[in-house]
């Protein structure tokens, strides 16, 4: 038998199927969020379980988690993303202590106990400006997209100072500082120094390494080495870090459904 977990998120919608016994990845998949939430999850799902030969008999529990996890039909039950993503980054990196998630609606900064449980977490949900969305704003605003965003911060030796605490104010400063002839790749360096330091101050002096980094925004290139340097400690990258959600999801599901 196998369980699923369903991160039904702002952005993108992801699925992972383990199995039940081994708690290994029998599938996963991801498409883009849309307006009829729940049709593209149940048509990711069948999907996933078509390709592994699997039908929806085979699933002992499917939960849901993220910000549309109300809406998935699919799912038995819900649970928050918050406890998604603990357990998740848990199953792929045992030693985490501290975990950053940065999504498109949101940013969270998760503290667990040494058995993987959120101690206590701090959110960033009233303001773009320290969440995926302040990021996409400056890509569509140079025409690029996340990936080559993130490359050009690499090549950039003098980060802009970004002071605006709001991304529509924020967009302004960034046209300004473009009219100054402020080359691209600093006001991008900028930006994400300036998400960087907003989830800095959700943590204070509060951080327990090791630091692990997941969610979508952590595969935008040099967001990594713009945390560490504002934190002043090393973040490692979760491995395939958007699908952290969904795997905590599944890993909940089998607890579920067995206990």
């Amino acid at each position: 038998m196998i369980s699923a977990g369903i991160d039904a998120g702002s952005r993108a919608i992801k699925i992972v199927l383990i199995d039940d016994d081994t708690l290994e990845v029998v599938a996963k998949g991801c498409v883009d969020q849309g307006v009829e939430q729940d049709a593209l999850a149940t048509e990711l799902l069948d999907r996933l379980l078509n390709e592994a030969g699997l039908a929806r008999k085979d699933i002992s529990r499917t939960v849901a988690t993220g910000y549309a996890r109300n809406t998935v039909s699919a799912a038995d039950g819900t649970i928050t993303e918050i406890t998604c993503h603990a357990c998740g980054v848990r199953q792929v990196a045992p030693e985490a202590m501290t975990v950053i998630e940065i999504g498109g609606q949101d940013s969270k900064l998760l503290r667990l106990t040494s058995k993987g449980v959120v101690r206590d977490f701090a959110m960033n949900d009233r303001c773009a400006a320290g969440t995926g969305r302040f990021l996409e704003m400056v890509a569509e605003r140079f025409g690029v997209s996340l990936a080559e965003l993130g490359e050009m911060a690499r090549k950039s030796r003098e980060p802009a100072a970004i002071s605006s605490t709001c991304v529509v104010f924020a967009e302004t400063e960034i046209i300004g500082l473009l009219a100054a002839g402020i080359p691209r790749e600093n006001i991008v360096a900028g930006v994400q120094a300036a998400v960087s330091a907003r989830i800095s101050a959700l943590a204070g002096r509060n951080i327990t390494p090791p630091v692990v980094f997941t969610g979508g925004g952590a595969l935008i290139p040099c967001m990594d080495a713009a945390l560490e340097k504002v934190m002043g400690y090393h973040v490692s990258i979760a491995p395939d870090p958007q699908m952290t959600g969904a795997l905590g999801a599944a890993i909940l599901a089998v607890r579920q459904a067995y206990a």
